[in-house]
């Protein structure tokens, strides 16, 4: 599935370099956005490549629209190749989204109609990306602020045929889960219950935004605060079902400074570690030991 160790990591920050190389703190593995590499060299390679040579890396990309309704942009799946045969992450990771149209890209991650139409579309760019990239991926379940009424499917057994189709692993989104059930007026419990679970290859927590819309709660899928309680309450439970997964700690806006989001990188560890992970507790891939 994924040769990430089951331990806790974090997306990696440029303002956060000279805070890791100095402190080689206790990680499982840095995620960076595989969008922000695509450029041959300069300072963003230079600290990657030297932080890779410590940290076990998993790539997560978010401009290869998964979902949209045309063929696969050829010459970005190139770029992605190329990003992967460079660093050759333990993980690699994309959405169920679509992100661009006729060529423009949107700077959004869009939803879906989950029907037989699109599962087939979603399947055959999974396949095409699985075979240029001649690796496993995961796709990742979205945040959803709105339900199509032209879904046939509910978006876990969607996630779990796309899975069974193609064979890609899945990446498990716990703040996406309580923020479209929260929106949705559903349990994100039920929805663990139905997720396919076994073929979750990571895990990613986050912090999300609130607002009131007639009344009542309506969250957005900010990564710009803390990951909430009631999150980790959802992280504990799955954890306690599947086992310790790889898992990351996303930050991307208003971004702090690292103690902070260390803490939560540790808070998630303390999770995988009730739970029977093997981890020792020095810094960096020499001292992580792979799940």
């Amino acid at each position: 599935m994924t040769k990430l160790p089951r331990d806790a990591g974090i997306g990696f920050k440029a303002l956060h370099y000279e805070a890791i190389l100095e402190e080689r703190p206790a990680l499982g593995f840095l995620e960076v956005h595989a969008e922000n590499y695509m450029g041959a060299g300069g300072p963003a390679h230079a600290r990657l490549s030297r932080l890779r040579a410590d940290y076990a890396l998993s790539i997560h990309g978010v401009g290869l629209s998964i979902g949209g309704p045309g063929p696969l942009d050829e010459a970005h799946l190139a770029r992605v190749k190329a990003l992967c045969d460079r660093y050759a992450p333990e993980s690699f990771s994309e959405h169920l989204a679509w992100s661009s149209h006729e060529g423009a890209y949107l700077d959004d991650l869009l939803p879906l109609p989950y029907t037989d139409e699109t599962l087939r579309l979603v399947c055959d760019h999974v396949d095409r990306v699985q075979e240029r990239l001649g690796r496993r991926m995961l796709l990742e379940n979205p945040s959803s602020y709105l339900a199509f009424e032209a879904s046939t499917f509910e978006e876990a057994a969607f996630l779990a045929e796309i899975a069974r189709r193609t064979g890609c692993g899945l990446l498990l989104d716990v703040n996406n889960v309580f923020v479209s059930a929260t929106n949705h007026e559903t349990t994100p419990r039920a929805y663990i219950d139905a997720f396919p679970l076994e073929a979750v290859g990571e895990i990613h927590l986050g912090g999300h935004a609130e607002e009131e819309i007639d009344g009542a709660p309506f969250l957005i899928d900010a990564h710009g605060t803390p990951v909430a309680d009631p999150v980790w309450a959802l992280f504990e439970d799955v954890i306690a079902r599947t086992g310790p997964l790889p898992t990351l700690v996303e930050w991307d806006n208003d971004v702090p400074d690292f103690p902070v989001l260390y803490a939560e990188a540790a808070r998630a560890r303390s999770v995988l570690l009730r739970h029977g992970s093997q981890i020792s507790h020095g810094g960096g891939m020499a001292h992580a030991r792979a799940g």
